[in-house]
């Protein structure tokens, strides 16, 4: 079965067909791409100039077909990789699903226990010199780092962190183990007990915390 379309801003059917072209085909030269898609050389070339300009595609050294001069190949980015259907999220929490119903938690508790742990050394390390609002502006940007799109809003010493994205959503949806992880890293971060004032898991918003 063919996959689903890759999408993206700005592109057109021609260059969804190049990309697909050249995820099925793996590197590829122009002659290489034309055999599937229907377009002249140049405009062709245009195309896969106006690809790479948008990083979706990229040189790939080059080939000798025949006797004349090595023509270029071309391969796809990770950035256009990542344009055609991802299943990760799901497929992870229909394993997080089937661990709960057949006695996992302990497991799932320690996999999140250990993945908190490998990351509290250095990000204690980022922490250990600042207090109160620079310190919470810090546990902010290692959060974002992480992909939670973190916030520390001034109030006096204590400072309010927002959350404005959950990037294991779905997972967080399924089981708060992860979450309870994550929580007790941020609250060895700040260095107190953490309060949850809002939490999206429950409403549309953010997740907001402050410090007792």
């Amino acid at each position: 079965m063919a996959a689903k379309e890759p999408y993206g801003p700005g592109l057109g059917e021609t260059q969804r067909a190049i990309l697909e072209t050249l995820k099925r085909r793996g590197p590829s030269t122009l002659a290489d791409v034309r055999s599937t898609v229907a377009l002249t050389s140049a405009t062709l070339r245009e195309h896969l100039n106006a690809l790479a300009e948008q990083g979706l595609v990229r040189r790939h050294g080059a080939r000798r077909q025949g006797r004349g001069r090595p023509e270029v190949v071309w391969a796809v980015t990770p950035a256009a990789e990542a344009l055609f259907p991802q299943r990760e999220a799901s497929v992870l929490r229909d394993l997080t699903e089937w661990l709960l119903a057949h006695r996992g938690e302990r497991q799932l508790e320690r996999f999140f226990a250990d993945r908190v742990s490998a990351r509290r050394r250095a990000a204690k390390a980022r922490v250990r010199a600042l207090k109160g609002q620079a310190r919470a502006a810090e546990v902010a940007r290692l959060l974002s780092e992480e992909g939670y799109l973190a916030e520390a809003v001034g109030h006096g010493d204590r400072p309010v962190l927002r959350i404005y994205h959950c990037p294991i959503k779905d997972l967080v949806e399924t089981t708060d183990i992860p979450c309870r992880a994550e929580l007790g890293l941020v609250r060895d971060l700040l260095g107190g007990k953490l309060i949850r004032i809002e939490h999206a898991a429950h409403r549309q918003g953010t997740c907001r915390y402050v410090t007792a």
